[in-house]
């Protein structure tokens, strides 16, 4: 595209700044222009951040059925747990929902037969998923290496 002849160049000095706060030394430089420091233990700062707590009960819980609302989860964990768990005899019903797509939040509904609590069922389905993680990992380890082994050996 040509400049048009009546327009000037505008010198990058005069443009607008950006709101980013500007980074100078391992200094930070907020809008007011007063310099902030970064931490850079961060190693300090994890272990200082208290556990969040990612799963929560909802109310309306019964012993038998009760719902759980668990963060930073989506379909992956969803649809594996509600297999699992659907999988114990003494579940009656299991399901999941992603109640919006913008909130990084998933719900697990659990109804339970006379004899567990919907607690255990949940604590159960856990459990046998890290169980499975665990198989597939030791398989998948175990492939690698032979397969490092047979390409060691053709080489």
């Amino acid at each position: 595209m040509a400049a048009r002849p009546d327009s000037e160049d505008i010198a990058m000095d005069d443009a607008p700044t950006s709101h980013q706060p500007e980074v100078k030394d391992d200094t930070m430089v907020d809008d007011a222009g007063e310099d902030v420091e970064e931490e850079e233990d961060y190693e300090e700062e994890e272990e200082e951040e208290e556990e969040v707590q990612r799963v929560k009960l909802l109310p309306g819980s019964t012993e038998t059925a009760a719902s759980f609302e668990f963060s930073n989860e989506g379909h992956t964990l969803g649809n594996a747990l509600r297999y699992v768990i659907m999988r114990n005899p003494e579940v009656e019903f299991c399901a999941y929902a992603i109640p919006h797509p913008s909130e990084a939040k998933m719900n697990v509904r659990i109804q339970t037969f006379e004899g567990t609590t919907a607690i255990e069922a949940l604590e159960k389905g856990l459990r046998d998923i890290q169980e499975l993680c665990d198989v597939v990992t030791d398989k998948f380890v175990a492939a690698a290496d032979d397969f490092e082994k047979k390409k060691a050996a053709t080489a």
